[in-house]
């Protein structure tokens, strides 16, 4: 069975050691993940200095490479970001303007880099808003190459105008934590079956041949 790496980025805003509810149901993700037998771990985005920019290195001591060496060496991205005007952060928009460049970079065959691995989406935010951060992430993430599997995003959202956080509100797992499980069960699943069979190069001819119709 093929080894399974992780990597979640939390694209919280706050640097470290402050709270994060992105961070609290990223590592939730990771928990869950662990129990599919993947190996994992998360970066804090906001704590390296990553520039923007939409090439692997920005130079000048930019933060991206290392983390995007992580990333090439994982099978599952996880983008777990929180809800901002009803977007996702800046730093999470960020992250995939950085990943833009991966449309440009290929393996031997011609295949994108990203082409192997899955992504999921977690986020969480104090008012509505998670479809469509879900939605947005997920585009672009499928967009630069990487998969989606079934049911791969989970969130939590509180009342609007209220001032809980997540990470504040306790475990919620008939909700949340159900979606968390999903994603994980879901992801882990298709990366292993990537993994053992991988998409094909741009030019092999398809090995699906439609029925004769003579």
């Amino acid at each position: 069975m093929a080894t399974i790496r992780a990597l979640v980025l939390n694209c919280t805003l706050k640097p470290s050691p402050g709270p994060s509810s992105a961070e609290q149901l990223g590592r939730e993700v990771l928990a869950e993940l662990a129990a599919q037998g993947v190996e994992g771990e998360m970066i804090r985005v906001v704590d390296h200095d990553v520039r923007f920019g939409v090439s692997t290195d920005e130079g000048d001591g930019d933060g991206w490479p290392a983390i995007r060496a992580k990333l090439m060496a994982a099978q599952v991205l996880i983008i777990a970001t929180p809800i901002w005007l009803g977007q996702p952060s800046s730093v999470c928009k960020m992250v995939l303007e950085r990943l833009d460049a991966e449309l440009s970079e290929t393996d031997a065959e011609g295949r994108l880099r990203t082409y192997g691995k899955v992504a999921g989406v977690a986020v969480v935010g104090n008012e509505d808003g998670a479809h469509h951060t879900i939605g947005e992430v997920q585009q672009a993430l499928n967009e630069v190459g990487f998969t989606i599997a079934a049911a791969a995003a989970t969130y939590w959202v509180g009342e609007a105008l209220h001032t809980v956080d997540y990470r504040d509100a306790g475990p919620k797992p008939d909700t949340t934590g159900r979606t968390t499980k999903a994603l994980a069960l879901n992801t882990a699943h298709l990366a292993r079956l990537l993994a053992d069979q991988p998409y094909p190069p741009p030019d092999a001819k398809s090995a699906a041949v439609g029925p004769s119709r003579e």
